[in-house]
């Protein structure tokens, strides 16, 4: 299949880029600049030079291919603007015609919960609580068969969001101690970024219109677990303190509100697809490291 594959060199994008070429098909990733057009070219895509705002070119591009999957996001302020422009530029190149289109929300859009499954209200933090119009608008999308994978915590290939862990402050006597987010019992449901990379395949592959999925792995450690790993990677031989909730607010603002949530996935509907997750626990990776750029 010809797939346009949008942010095919971001985090998650270069797993899916990887997987999406490793089952056989031909993709054409959406970049914002040549040096991002060279490194996809050399693993094997072919590059549509453009920005995701830019409603004629992604739809023209959109209109070429015979599915899409949408990873792109600034992960800033304009993130509400760009995904939306975005989402309505692929859905009007493909058309009504029938074709896969699989976009991305997040597993922080369903606030707290000791039992989140695909059925979970929204209920987003300020960081994100444009994201689940957006969702509702793909899943309802007229014409293609249209599907929304929101991954948890995403780790391996470089480990973007532990770093927001492993460059945390040290605190405690003599700062010897890696920070945990604020007071460390709540729950980070997660999965390894090549086990999502496969599930956005098959969703491509595989998935009814209107298929809403959690991209989750089936374990929940709590950040303090996670914490304590991330201190023994680094070198500090497991040593933590709690920084606090007032204190990681401060320090990071509406992420850190994100961060505080305490969330764990029960059941998925991803069984349906064949997704088997089962590459090492966010625990066994971190284990796995000799160090953390700190």
């Amino acid at each position: 299949m010809k797939v346009l594959l949008t942010g095919a060199s971001g985090y998650i994008g270069s797993a899916t880029l990887d997987a999406l070429l490793a089952a056989g098909h031909d993709v054409i990733g959406a970049v914002r600049n040549e040096s991002k057009a060279d490194n996809i070219r050399a693993r094997g895509a072919v590059a549509a030079l453009g920005d995701i705002t830019d409603h004629v070119f992604l739809r023209n591009v959109a209109a070429t291919v015979e599915g899409a999957i949408h990873l792109a996001s600034p992960g800033d302020q304009t993130s509400p603007g760009a995904e939306d422009a975005a989402v309505a530029a692929i859905l009007d190149g493909l058309g009504q015609t029938g074709k896969p289109f699989v976009s991305t929300a997040g597993i922080w859009d369903h606030g707290s919960g000791g039992a989140i499954s695909e059925t979970t209200p929204f209920r987003a933090p300020q960081i994100t609580a444009w994201r689940p119009r957006i969702t509702e608008r793909v899943l309802g999308a007229p014409g293609v068969r249209s599907s929304v994978i929101s991954p948890a915590t995403a780790y391996g290939r470089g480990d973007a969001l532990l770093h927001v862990i492993t460059n945390g402050p040290r605190i405690g006597a003599d700062h010897q101690a890696l920070a945990i987010i604020g007071g460390g019992e709540q729950h980070w449901t997660n999965v390894h970024v090549d086990d999502l990379a496969e599930l956005y395949v098959l969703a491509l592959d595989k998935a009814p219109a209107g298929t809403y999925l959690i991209g989750a792995n089936g374990t929940n450690p709590t950040a303090r677990e996670i914490t304590i790993a991330a201190s023994e990677a680094i070198g500090l031989r497991g040593r933590v303190a709690p920084e606090g909730v007032a204190a990681t607010v401060e320090r990071l603002g509406v992420l850190g509100e994100a961060l505080l949530l305490d969330q764990q996935v029960v059941s998925t509907g991803t069984q349906q697809l064949g997704w088997n997750p089962n590459r090492p626990t966010i625990i066994e990776h971190l284990a796995s490291k000799t160090s953390h750029a700190a």
